[in-house]
Order: structure tokens, then C-alpha cells, then sequence
């Protein structure tokens, strides 16, 4: 127990007999009046000063009773309760029981606003709710749930395209990671690392069934499969999380480079006993586009954006543009009439060069034959990205589009690996 007193001190005389004062005189320039029961005084003033003090003394301090001047008035109702026992001392459980009712509904709260309830009961094997991924069936299927954000949606309140190819990206190196495969680069294995290689996609496909929208929970599911003799194939599922709805499908190619000397390499047999045993041989989940598409140019193109440069941001760890980069620069000379009236249903982007930092692009884009028109179905353009003044191919790609809010196209049944 802690006690506080304010105490005060004053040195009080005696008066003495043959003083001739009076108690209650008035003494010019010091204290008049005194009273000593309450430790009040009522003081005079001294060159207008007034002084006031008061103090309390304790009537016990841990149970004990401590003296007191003589005269002072004590107010002793505290010492007339009841006696201290084992009962009276314990804490005040109303206190605890209403702090353990606070956390319990706040408890409950949180659980309620996760909305656990799925439409299908089988659903419930695959929830992620940290959204770290992991890999299923007998470890050939990696499966990874993404929240869409406010951030990732357009115009349209959908999920933008470069969004969901973020998506196949990170769970493609969530992959890698999972199965212990990763080493100290971006995506590459131990093995890799070792010889200074790394992954480049050569081409990507993707179909689009439908955007998911903001707060709409996806779940994405990669493998991947051998491609010719020195070539990796992954192919992607998105669903929506709660239908099971498919949304989009991917496929792409990849090969090796060297990067040091920024050439293609062979798989080293290291790396391939690293990387075989997660092979899935089933088909690819979007069918090989093989057309092959006409020449592209500043004389051919229906529309021209010039002067492209990538920023800092743009670089990933292989110090070149990450390749869903070259998406939202393909766009700029899309069309504006097909940007605003059209929505992307099928994108094929075939990769030809590095696009490095000190890059200046060229954005070219036509329509193909059989489109174009603004009332048409569908539209269909051609893409080229280069270096600018006629330089390289960096990417060349196809596109399609259908009209906004239309039926999204139904795709023949494809096999699936499980």
C-alpha cells in the first residue's frame, strides 16, 4: 500500500509568560492566526502576500495507526470497516470476467469477417488464409490465393491483365521456392547459380474468361512439363475461390541464359536432375498459337508510339525489363476506340531480345484482316515492340478483343493434370 501526505512544517514558540503577547494578536509582518487542530491557517497579509497551507496526516499507514500531533483533527471512519481478510483482499473478478467477454467477442468478430462459409464443401481443402501457397497433388501442383486490391483494378473495376500476369509470375517463383529449389537468384536453382544461369520466357499465351474484381479472392495453380530438349514449359489455372470458376488460363515457354556472357544456354544435366522429377506430362492448358503473323513496320502500322524509355522500377534482378512490363507498352499504341469499348480476351507475346535500361522502344500495332471495325465482335490486332530507328525485335504479339461486359469465350475442354 502506498500512502501520500502533504505535509507542512513550522517552527511554532511557546509563547512566553512575561511576553505580554496575546495569542490572537496581530503582529506586523508575521503569521496572525493559527490553528493548529486542522493544520489550517488563516494567514494575514504581509505586504500583500497572502500564504495558505494544508496538510493531512494519515490515521495508518499498512495497517498501522501512527501518531499525531496534538490536537489535530483525525477523521477515523477508515478504521471503522471491516477487519482485513483472505476474502476481501482477492481482485475484483467482475473486472476479469468483463476483460475475457471483450477478447472473446473481438474473437469472434474477427472469425466472422473471414467468411469461411464456401459454396462447395470440398472447397475447404484448398483455403489459404495467409496466402503463402503450397504445393498439392503429390507435390506436382503449386496452389496460391491472391486477394485482388484496390491497387490492381482499372477503370473497368476489374483486375487488369498485367495483374494477373504478376500473379502467374509470383507463383512460378513461390513454386521454385516451395520445393527447395531455389537457390540465391531469381528463380533459378542451386544448380543454376552455380553456373551463372537463369530462366528467360520466350513466349506466353494467355486466355482470359473473365476479371475478377476488387476483393474477389483467386486461386492460382502452376506445373510444369518439359518443352524439346532444352526448354521448360508452365502452364497456369486461375480460379475463383469460392465457384471454383476458371477464370484464365496460361501457358509459356522457357529456356536458359548464361548471365555473363547474355547468351541461350543448354540445361546441364545437374540442372536437370534437379528439375525433372516436378515434370507433369499432360498437354498444355492454351493450345500452341503458331500462325504466323506479317511483317510489322512504320509503313504497315495503323498506329505508332514512339520514344518508350523503362525506368529504374521496371529492371528486375537480372537487370533487365521484367517481361509483364512489355504488356502496358504494347498497349500504348493500341487503338484508343478498342482500349475503351473493348476488353482483352487472349494475349500471345512472342520474346525476342532483352529490353536493357538505356533501351528507347518503338510501339507499333495494326488490325488484322476480318476486324478493326468498331461495331465488329471481336477485334484482332498485331503488336511489335523494338528498339527504336529500326533496331531489334524485342517482343512481336497477338491480341484479341471482344466486346465489354459480352459472354466470355468458352474454350473446348482441356486435359488437366489432376
Amino acid at each position: 500500500m502506498v500512502v501520500t501526505a502533504a505535509t507542512a512544517s513550522f517552527p511554532v514558540s511557546s509563547p512566553q509568560p512575561d511576553s505580554g503577547a496575546k495569542s490572537s494578536g496581530n503582529h506586523k509582518g508575521g503569521l496572525g492566526s493559527v490553528d493548529l487542530r486542522g493544520i489550517k491557517s488563516k494567514s494575514t497579509s504581509s505586504n500583500g502576500l497572502q500564504v495558505k497551507t494544508n496538510a493531512q496526516a494519515p490515521t495508518k499507514v499498512n495497517g498501522t495507526r501512527v501518531g499525531v500531533m496534538d490536537g489535530l483533527k483525525i477523521d477515523d471512519s477508515s478504521s471503522s470497516g471491516a477487519p482485513r481478510t483472505f476474502i476481501n483482499q482477492l481482485p475484483d473478478w467482475s473486472m476479469l470476467l468483463a476483460a475475457i467477454t471483450t477478447i472473446f467477442l473481438a474473437a469472434e468478430k474477427q472469425w466472422m469477417m473471414l467468411d469461411w462459409k464456401t459454396k462447395r464443401p470440398d472447397m475447404l481443402a484448398d483455403l489459404d488464409p495467409f496466402g503463402f501457397g503450397r504445393i498439392v497433388e503429390d507435390g506436382f501442383v503449386f496452389r496460391q490465393n491472391f486477394s485482388i486490391r484496390s491497387y490492381e483494378i482499372g477503370a473497368d473495376r476489374t483486375a487488369s491483365v498485367e495483374t494477373l500476369m504478376n500473379h502467374l509470375q509470383e507463383t512460378a517463383l513461390n513454386h521454385v521456392k516451395n520445393a527447395g529449389l531455389l537457390g540465391d537468384g531469381f528463380g533459378s536453382t542451386p544448380e543454376m547459380c552455380k553456373r551463372n544461369l537463369f530462366w528467360v520466357v520466350t513466349k506466353m499465351q494467355v486466355l482470359v474468361d473473365r476479371y475478377p474484381t476488387w476483393g474477389e479472392v483467386v486461386q492460382v495453380d502452376t506445373w510444369v512439363a518439359a518443352s524439346g530438349k532444352n526448354g521448360m514449359r508452365r502452364d497456369w489455372l486461375i480460379r475463383d475461390c469460392k465457384t471454383g470458376e476458371i477464370l484464365t488460363r496460361a501457358s509459356s515457354n522457357w529456356v536458359m541464359m548464361n548471365k555473363v556472357t547474355r547468351r541461350l544456354s543448354k540445361i546441364p544435366d545437374e540442372v536437370r536432375a534437379e528439375i525433372e522429377q516436378y515434370f507433369v506430362d499432360t498437354p498444355p492448358v492454351v493450345g500452341d498459337d503458331n500462325r504466323k503473323l506479317p511483317k510489322l513496320d512504320e509503313n504497315t502500322a495503323d498506329h505508332v508510339r514512339n520514344g518508350l524509355t523503362p525506368k529504374w522500377s521496371d529492371l528486375d534482378v537480372n537487370q533487365h525489363v521484367n517481361n509483364v512490363k512489355y504488356v502496358g507498352w504494347i498497349f500504348e499504341s493500341a487503338p484508343k476506340h478498342v482500349v475503351e469499348k473493348y476488353e482483352l480476351a487472349s494475349i500471345t507475346l512472342e520474346y525476342r531480345r532483352e529490353c536493357m535500361k538505356d533501351s528507347v522502344l518503338q510501339s507499333l500495332t495494326s488490325l488484322l484482316a476480318g476486324g478493326g471495325m468498331v461495331d465488329s465482335d471481336d477485334v484482332d490486332c498485331q503488336h511489335l515492340l523494338r528498339l527504336e530507328g529500326g533496331g531489334g525485335e524485342i517482343v512481336k504479339g497477338r491480341t484479341k478483343w471482344r466486346p465489354k461486359y459480352a459472354k466470355p469465350i468458352q474454350e473446348q475442354h482441356q486435359s488437366l493434370p489432376y
